[in-house]
C-alpha cells in the first residue's frame, strides 16, 4: 500500500503549468487533423447510411465500424490531450471508465481490419462460398465477437484497479493518464501478456491472408488487373494493421520514458499519439472512400450536397449497378 501511495502521489505532484497556457503549434496542429479526420468520418458515415447496397455489404459493414471506433476513439483523445497538456485534474471515476474506453476502442480497429482481410480472404479465396457465408446472421455475430475480444484486455485492467484501490480514490482527483490504472508491477506483466497474445494472434492471421490472397491473385488470369487492385488493397489493410499493433506497445515505451523525464515523456505521447493514432485511421477513408470507384462516386455526391449535374448522373448510375451487378471480389476492395 505504501507503494501504491507513492506512486499516486507522484503523479499528482507534477509540477502544473497555469491554466491560461497559451496554444503551442503541437497542440493547434492536433486540433487542425482531428477536426478534418472527423469531418470526412461523418461525411463518410453518412454516405455509408444513405445506400442500402453498402448497408447489406460486408465489407462496407465492417468499414462503418471502423469509421465508428476511430472517430470516438479520436474524441476521446482529443480530450485527453487537451486534459494533459492545461494539467487538468480529473475525478477518479470519469478518468478511469473514459481510459477504458479508449482501451476498448484502441484495440476495436485492429480486430476490426483483421475481421476485413479473413472477409476479403472468403470473397477471394472461396467465392463460392462467399454468399453463404457472409450473411446477416454471421455479419452481426462477427460484429458481437469484435466487441467481445477488444473488451476483454481493458476490462481485466480495470477490475485489477478496482480491486486493488482503497475506497477513497475514487474521490481524488487527478491529471488524467492511463497510468494511473497500473498499480503494481503484476498488473503491468498481466497488461502486457494480454496485449502481446492478441499481438501474435492477429499478426499471424493478417500474414495467412496476405500469403492466401497473394497465392489467389498471382493466379487469377483472367483478370489480372482487378486481382493486382485487391492485392494493393490488402497490402494497405496490413500496414494499416502494423500501425496499430504498433501502437498497443506504446504505453510501455512511454512508461519508460516517464521515469527518466516528464518533458520528454510528453514529446514521446505527442509522436506516438500523431503516428501510430492518428496515421492508421487516416488509411480507411483512403482505402475505402478514395479508392473504392463505387463509394468514391457516391462520397463525392453528397461532399458537394448533391449540387454537380454530373455527379448526380453517376450516382443514380452506380445506384443501378449497385442493386443489379455481382461485383467480383477482386475489384479492389
Amino acid at each position: 500500500m505504501a507503494q501504491y501511495a507513492t506512486q499516486y502521489t507522484n503523479l499528482s505532484n507534477i509540477p502544473a503549468p497555469p491554466l491560461h497556457l497559451p496554444w503551442n503549434e503541437q497542440v493547434v496542429l492536433v486540433q487542425i487533423l482531428v477536426g478534418i479526420f472527423l469531418y470526412v468520418n461523418c461525411l463518410m458515415i453518412c454516405t455509408f447510411f444513405k445506400k442500402e447496397a453498402f448497408r447489406t455489404d460486408t465489407r462496407y459493414i465492417l468499414f462503418a465500424q471502423t469509421l465508428f471506433m476511430d472517430s470516438a476513439l479520436m474524441v476521446f483523445t482529443d480530450v485527453a490531450l487537451i486534459w494533459n497538456y492545461f494539467q487538468i485534474t480529473v475525478n477518479c471515476i470519469p478518468c478511469v471508465i473514459m481510459c477504458t474506453i479508449m482501451a476498448w476502442l484502441t484495440l476495436g480497429t485492429p480486430l476490426t481490419l483483421v475481421a476485413m482481410c479473413l472477409e476479403r480472404y472468403v470473397a477471394i479465396c472461396m467465392p463460392l462460398r462467399h454468399a453463404s457465408i457472409s450473411t446477416t446472421r454471421t455479419r452481426l455475430l462477427g460484429l458481437v465477437l469484435i466487441w467481445c475480444l477488444a473488451g476483454v484486455p481493458p476490462l481485466t485492467v480495470f477490475f485489477m484497479f478496482v480491486s486493488s484501490v482503497p475506497l477513497s480514490i475514487f474521490s481524488s482527483y487527478f491529471v488524467c493518464s492511463v497510468e494511473i490504472m497500473i498499480i503494481y508491477n503484476w498488473q503491468i506483466q498481466v497488461r502486457a501478456a494480454l496485449f502481446q497474445a492478441y499481438f501474435i494472434v492477429m499478426l499471424v492471421t493478417i500474414g495467412f491472408t496476405y500469403v492466401k490472397i497473394t497465392a489467389a491473385a498471382r493466379g487469377a488470369s483472367d483478370n489480372k488487373k482487378s486481382a493486382s487492385k485487391g492485392l494493393r488493397t490488402v497490402v494497405l489493410h496490413t500496414f494499416q494493421l502494423l500501425l496499430c499493433l504498433i501502437q498497443l506497445l506504446c504505453p510501455y515505451v512511454e512508461m519508460a520514458v516517464m521515469n527518466i523525464d516528464y518533458m520528454l515523456f510528453i514529446n514521446v505521447r505527442y509522436s506516438n499519439f500523431v503516428i501510430f493514432s492518428l496515421t492508421p485511421r487516416c488509411l480507411s477513408p483512403l482505402i475505402y472512400g478514395l479508392r473504392d470507384e463505387k463509394f468514391f462516386v457516391v462520397l463525392r455526391y453528397y461532399a458537394v450536397f448533391g449540387l454537380s449535374k454530373k455527379d448526380f448522373c453517376f450516382c443514380k448510375l452506380y445506384q443501378k449497378n449497385l442493386k443489379h451487378e455481382k461485383i467480383s471480389p477482386l475489384n479492389g476492395k
